[in-house]
């Protein structure tokens, strides 16, 4: 009798799918203009602004005033979109491609319900995730729970992809570290407004993979305690561009060689070891830990190709209290697969965090 690995498959699963997106050539890879000149020195700065040696990293988030349109509605649930500018301040907004300026979300509410007794989650989006439809399928079925769902576009993704990338693949690093950083600033701010203006109870952040690492940042430099939910996330960025698959998507040999333009020849080896450097400004443990360390759960996958289980278990020793919850499969398998298992972990956070004391 054969006995089959299943965890071995679903790893398998996310090689295969890994080699057929990234090695096949049919996409450009990551990175193939370069590390972005005086834009990564910029990004790099900024981004070291953020931890909490210095001080001031919960900077109240800034007000911002979507303009709203509906786009459909039933009698238990509405669909907007809503356009804002993105609350950058002046360095970040003149380094953003002009296509990435202009924010955009969608916010799915049930009807009849006051805010205040209503929670809402921002969901931000993983690799590739260029639409709202993924993220309000996966939001969708709480809105009988009276949870709403607010999904924004990343920058440098969607409508607001700059003209000359292809699909994902952005095309400097200093873009990764723009589209996170922007990212964190707009989240901010959404959730000041769910807050401030809409008058919610409660709120919180997830997102899938490179998502999730921005909901742990958001929810980690949130100045008030929000339900922090990465599902499927690394610690940092050097886990999945450098250990994991997403190491054969980059264009390495265009990185060598635009070091080599600026600084001395150096070997793949040298290449690999600066972009650790630069991706260590995304390594999460190095944020604060959020407001209510209960209100954070990790959903991570046994199998997973792009994710090693190391990285899960340095965020949850990292951020004491916190929990991890395992389900089985691989990134791919599980991203398809597990979406109960998701909305559960939204629903359990949500439940750790107090109501917010009513004004009215």
């Amino acid at each position: 009798m054969v006995t089959v690995n299943i965890g071995m498959l679903h790893y398998i699963l996310d090689h295969v799918y890994g080699a057929f997106v990234h090695r096949t050539k049919i996409t450009p890879p990551f990175f193939s203009r370069g590390w972005g000149g005086t834009k990564l020195e910029l990004l790099e700065r900024l981004i070291s602004q953020l931890f909490p040696e210095v001080e001031g990293q919960n900077w109240p988030p800034s007000l911002i005033q979507p303009i709203w349109r509906t786009v459909w509605e039933t009698q238990n649930a509405c669909l907007r979109e809503g356009v804002f500018r993105t609350p950058c301040d002046e360095q970040l907004l003149s380094a953003l491609p002009p296509e990435s300026q202009n924010a955009r979300v969608a916010f799915l509410v049930p009807k009849d319900v006051p805010p205040q007794k209503m929670a809402c989650v921002v969901h931000l989006a993983g690799t590739g995730d260029h639409t709202f439809e993924r993220r309000l399928r996966l939001g969708g079925p709480l809105l009988k729970q009276n949870i709403a769902t607010m999904v924004l576009e990343s920058p440098f993704y969607g409508q607001r992809r700059p003209m000359l990338q292809r699909g994902a693949k952005l095309l400097c690093v200093s873009d990764l570290l723009l589209l996170g950083r922007a990212t964190i600033e707009e989240a901010r701010s959404l959730l000041y407004w769910l807050d401030s203006e809409a008058g919610f109870g409660k709120m919180g952040v997830c997102g899938l993979s490179m998502g999730g690492v921005h909901a742990a940042m958001v929810g980690s430099l949130h100045p008030t305690p929000v339900a922090t939910l990465p599902f499927l996330s690394p610690h940092s960025a050097v886990v999945a561009f450098c250990e994991g698959i997403l190491k054969h998507a980059t264009a390495w040999e265009a990185l060598r060689e635009d070091l080599a333009a600026k600084e001395a020849a150096m070997t793949l080896e040298e290449v690999r070891e600066r972009m650790r450097n630069v991706l260590s400004l995304t390594d999460v443990t190095r944020f604060p830990i959020p407001k209510n360390p209960n209100a954070i759960i990790f959903v991570a996958a046994t199998d997973d190709g792009y994710i090693p289980k190391h990285s899960v278990l340095e965020l949850q020793k990292a951020w004491h209290g916190s929990e991890v919850r395992w389900v089985t499969g691989g990134h791919v398998s599980s991203f398809l697969l597990h979406n109960n298992e998701f909305r559960k972990a939204i629903v359990d956070g949500l439940n750790r965090l107090e109501w917010k004391e009513s004004s009215l």
